[in-house]
């Protein structure tokens, strides 16, 4: 329905008379960003009823604006405009030419069993229907060069480990091991980036999962604080899920003609933050900044009127999320792989990708 709502107000705002219309052209070389993913994109804004089912997630998990967390950061340094939640399209042609985030908090690779949850394939469908639109208004030819010229950013996997180590979604924990429960989320990952290449989609960056045993949620729950300061065993399984990706990653540059995919290993970078954290100017690197409890984890961020004074000194804003200065320096790696945390983007950087 959602679907069919936004085709509607298209055409009824656009006219049948803007069908062959063409996206003015700029100076960059990529067209527009595409977000997909979990409450790595998305602080909320883009999840209904998110107040009311926040679930694991803190209250405000972003310092309470998605322009501080990575995809933004890097469509900035693209001159690209921040990619507008999916919910808030109005129907306009000039907004799906900007970029849209389908992304929400809560976000899995797996299909969840509550209403509350976007899965991967939910936001797949809503590529799909975007990228039917485009092609309505724009015709095939340009809107085939529009879509292989977007940038497409997938950020997927952290909420489904969340879930595993939390909650034992849906009893995943007791039916695969670890290894085995990567290969299922890398496979569906494999399958969603065939299908964005069967919409003519052709540059993808897939966002490796941060290294969740060192986040403050994860280091209460488990009460396991070894001398690396993190639940090992965690990042461990973690790590396996990274690795499969980026080989997966390599396999379909090899098989895909045109195809330009990227992978970014933030567990390296977060974790070289957390192992030097006075190297890169961060005085706690356990602790979260906005919460109550051991860890600042027993109660995640309900309101900014509990977080710590500087923020910029925290490696961890809330129960799971790196602070913005975290986002900062990683949009910096990604984008230009700078010395500090060099080499997290294979094949190339973000700015060879586009």
């Amino acid at each position: 329905m959602e679907g069919f709502a936004l085709f509607m107000v298209a055409l009824v705002s656009m006219g049948i008379t803007n069908l062959a219309m063409v996206p003015e052209k700029t100076n960059r070389n990529v067209s527009a960003m595409y977000v997909l993913g979990d409450s790595s994109v998305d602080c909320g804004s883009n999840t209904l009823f998110y107040p009311i089912i926040h679930l694991n997630l803190s209250l405000l998990p972003c310092n309470g604006s998605n322009s501080i967390l990575l995809p933004y950061l890097l469509a900035k340094k693209m001159g690209l405009p921040y990619a507008e939640p999916f919910y808030t399209q109005n129907g306009t042609i000039d907004g799906l030419l900007n970029g849209v985030n389908y992304g929400a908090a809560h976000a899995t690779i797996l299909s969840p069993t509550s209403l509350g949850h976007q899965s991967l394939n939910h936001q797949l469908r809503q590529v799909f229907e975007t990228v039917q639109l485009l092609e309505l208004q724009l015709g095939h030819e340009s809107s085939r060069h529009f879509i292989r010229s977007s940038l497409f950013y997938l950020a997927f996997g952290k909420d489904d480990y969340i879930d595993l180590f939390l909650r034992n979604f849906s009893g995943v924990m007791a039916e695969y091991n670890g290894p085995q429960f990567a290969e299922i989320l890398v496979n569906q990952m494999v399958h969603a980036v065939m299908n964005l290449y069967d919409m003519n989609v052709r540059k993808v960056v897939l966002m490796g999962i941060l290294p969740l045993g060192c986040a403050p949620s994860l280091l209460f729950q488990w009460h396991i604080d070894d001398a690396t300061g993190c639940v090992e065993m965690i990042n461990e399984v973690v790590l396996r899920y990274n690795v499969l990706l980026e080989k997966s990653i390599v396999r379909l540059n090899e098989e895909l003609p045109d195809a330009h995919l990227v992978f970014c290993d933030l567990y390296q970078g977060v974790k070289k933050i957390i192992t030097f954290p006075h190297f890169f100017g961060f005085e706690d690197a356990k602790n979260a900044c906005c919460g109550l409890g051991l860890y600042g984890a027993e109660i995640g961020c309900v309101t900014s009127d509990i977080a710590c004074n500087t923020v910029s000194a925290n490696v961890w804003w809330d129960l799971y999320n790196p602070t913005p200065k975290v986002n900062s320096l990683l949009a910096e790696s990604t984008w230009s792989g700078q010395q500090l945390l060099s080499n997290i983007c294979r094949p190339t950087t973000i700015r060879g990708l586009v």
